[in-house]
């Protein structure tokens, strides 16, 4: 985790903390030749924009304060949206019974990549209900070797 990440994570905790809101990522990336620094935020039914607003005011105010960033960039605070990433236990304990999308850092089975619906999860392994054409299969994957995840949606 960078530096600039971490400072922001520290900066922004007690401000989720205080509205109930869970703090799900910090991103700082240079897109273009623009940076952007984006947090996202999220509780149980969504959040709104006035919620967004209120987090970025407030985290506007103790970046100026603090000037951890060197340069200009843009501040982003959203929801992570419909395709949420699962990055931490908790994430992937709310997400059993929902549809995800896995990837691993080496093949399991053969394969890399994982759709399907999340059946247990014990904090070592992630098991997932795959459907192959006509069967589904459960595949287990070791928590360790999960490069990314996260939740899948699903049409029709």
């Amino acid at each position: 985790m960078s530096k600039v990440t971490e400072t922001v994570e520290e900066l922004v905790l007690p401000i989720t903390d205080e509205l109930g809101l869970e703090l799900v990522e910090v991103e700082y990336v240079k897109e273009g030749k623009n940076w952007f620094l984006r947090v996202y935020i999220d509780k149980d039914n969504g959040v709104d924009i006035e919620e967004c607003g209120v987090v970025s005011e407030k985290l506007s105010e103790k970046l100026d304060a603090l000037d951890p960033i060197p340069h200009n960039y843009f501040l982003e605070v959203s929801s992570p949206g419909a395709e949420r990433p699962l990055k931490k236990d908790k994430d992937f304990e709310k997400a059993v019974g929902k549809r995800v999308f896995l990837r691993t850092y080496e093949p399991i089975d053969g394969e890399k990549t994982f759709e399907g619906t999340l059946a247990e999860f014990d904090g070592q392994t992630v098991k997932v209900n795959v459907q192959i054409k006509t069967r589904t299969k459960k595949v287990e994957i070791p928590y360790e070797k999960i490069a990314s995840a996260r939740l899948a949606v699903s049409f029709g």
